[in-house]
């Protein structure tokens, strides 16, 4: 039996030790309100929980006991006034049961340090096959793109401490709890949510569908453990979209527990969330076997707010029919392909939820303790496609849902059942290029941003016009103080040129660190570069 349809008998059968266990679940639409539907509920010996679409107050999480037959509870429900949809809450596992974590890549022995984009981390993790295969480097280099915006993960959270991640990574929520957060280690026993990273510890096969370098105890301690039978996850599938998109924000969003186990009225209270957080891009690596009307409501939503959304295809290596990934007008639905451009046995197929296909098997990412781990299954297949999403934004920041779905259509073909292809980051940049050309901006290098109390410095930036561009870029400066003031010489760049920011710093201006964006606006085209000035 597979490891997900082992983990979603025991949730919904109440041998896992899940909350509220002993009651029903579902949820409520009611366009009158939380107060009509409490009233409502005191007489159907039901509970109104929580909001779960934040402050429209429409849509609502409620339990009852178990001895009301739920089939009957949602037929009253469904009677009242106001209610326009009533659910059951599904329960939801995350697949971990691949069976494929037997051999380990060559690169998650390659821990050497090198520097990625600030940030301290192993050679294998950015100079694997997947990033190769993807041409990431290439259309970093082409479209001088890193990402921007916020990318959201809806799954089992963080490590918020992973070195790698520091400097991008925003606190995000943790709904499994209602709690500040999207930190995974809280589902870990006392004692051992820290950890010292080992680099020369050797490999360990996690789980099924994860191996990672960890010190034996902690290995010990995870491996074959159905409690973390998907600890981890959400780590890994962050340390994708990092990979490819590597300046974009990263907003973790905890809806599963680390046994892989998870309620949808979780997950769309994630989504509303994300779009409320003003998230450009939604990851969810997980599938659902049965629609539910109010996920397809939330993506819809989503889509209305210019939020892109992807989700993986599923791990049954089967031609099936699951949800986010068919909600193909709001979601990009990711397979999984190996090194070879062939699809992975065990990913599913069918042009009926596949819009693109990704890298998937032997992934080297992020994994909690600070240390790197090998990932295999269509949930690290579609960050890649999300991170591809974050550099078409940081391309075309006007980009929206229908736009980003047409520009990754253009991949690799790889033949039937696998939509448009394989995702290559060259060919969907290169279809999004605005017509005309683009530009970006640059801060000229060797520059110290210092400045004393009472005193000014002027630094410079380059506007670098791309494929013929030869429009007018005004230039801007967000982020200072009221002790602060500024002037941009020349305030405009026809094309490509230089311009200098004078800063100056009054004397009681606190000392310490400011983080100033510097955008440049052409028509729709709309690119910043941050720099952290220090006071002293």
């Amino acid at each position: 039996m597979r490891l997900k349809a082992l983990l979603f008998f025991l949730f919904l059968s109440g041998l896992w030790p899940l909350s509220a266990s002993a009651r029903n679940r579902f949820i409520v639409r009611d366009t009158s309100g939380i107060h009509a539907l409490k009233e409502a509920c005191e007489k159907l010996d039901c509970t109104v929980v929580s909001t779960v679409d934040g402050n429209q107050n429409q849509l609502f999480f409620i339990t009852a006991p178990s001895k009301i037959d739920p089939t009957d509870l949602l037929e009253a429900l469904k009677k009242l006034h106001g209610v326009t949809n009533a659910e059951l809450d599904q329960g939801v596992a995350l697949d971990t049961g691949l069976n494929r974590a037997a051999t380990l890549p060559e690169g998650l022995s390659d821990s050497a340090p090198v520097d990625y984009f600030g940030a301290s981390v192993w050679h294998g993790y950015v100079n694997q096959p997947a990033a190769e295969i993807v041409r990431l480097s290439e259309a970093r280099s082409t479209f001088h793109v890193a990402g921007t915006s916020i990318v959201a993960d809806i799954g089992t959270g963080v490590d918020p401490n992973h070195p790698a991640l520091q400097g991008v990574l925003l606190p995000g929520w943790d709904f499994t709890r209602d709690l500040p957060g999207g930190w995974e280690m809280r589902d870990l026993q006392p004692g051992i949510s820290q950890r010292p990273p080992c680099t020369d510890c050797p490999v360990a096969v996690v789980n099924q569908s994860t191996a990672a370098v960890l010190d034996q105890s902690t290995a010990a301690l995870l491996s074959g453990n159905l409690q973390y039978a998907a600890f981890g996850h959400g780590t890994m599938v962050m340390g994708i979209i990092h990979l490819v998109a590597p300046e974009a924000k990263l907003l973790p969003l905890k809806a599963f527990h680390a046994d892989g186990t998870g309620f949808l009225s979780d997950i769309l209270k994630a989504i509303y969330f994300a779009v409320r957080n003003q998230a450009k891009v939604i990851n969810m690596s997980f599938d659902l076997t049965t629609n539910s009307p109010e996920l397809s409501k939330a993506l819809n939503f989503a889509r209305e707010h210019d939020v892109i959304c992807t989700a993986s295809a599923g791990n049954d290596g089967q031609m099936e029919i699951v949800y986010p990934a068919a909600l193909q007008s709001d979601v990009m639905g990711v397979a999984s392909t190996d090194d070879l451009d062939q699809r992975s046995t065990f990913s599913n197929f069918g042009d009926g939820i596949v819009w693109v296909a990704a890298p998937g098997e032997a992934i080297i990412t992020t994994y909690p303790f600070s240390t790197y781990g090998a990932a295999w299954g269509t949930s690290f297949s579609a960050p890649f496609v999300a991170g591809a999403t974050a550099l078409l934004l940081d391309q075309r920041p006007s980009t929206n849902e229908t736009q980003a779905a047409a520009a990754v259509a253009h991949a690799v073909p790889i033949g039937p059942n696998m939509g448009n292809g394989r995702l290559d980051l060259v060919k969907a940049l290169a279809a999004n290029d605005p017509p005309g050309g683009n530009f970006y901006l640059a801060p000229s290098e060797h520059q110290n941003a210092t400045i004393e109390r009472g005193r000014e410095g002027t630094f410079t930036f380059n506007v670098v016009a791309l494929r013929d561009f030869a429009g007018t870029v005004d230039v801007s400066v967000a982020g200072l103080p009221s002790e602060m003031s500024a002037d941009i010489d020349p305030p405009n760049i026809a094309g490509s040129g230089t311009f200098g920011l004078t800063l100056r710093v009054d004397e009681d201006t606190r000392p310490g660190p400011y983080l100033l964006t510097i955008t440049g606006e052409s028509g729709s085209l709309r690119h910043s570069v941050a720099i952290e000035l220090r006071v002293q």
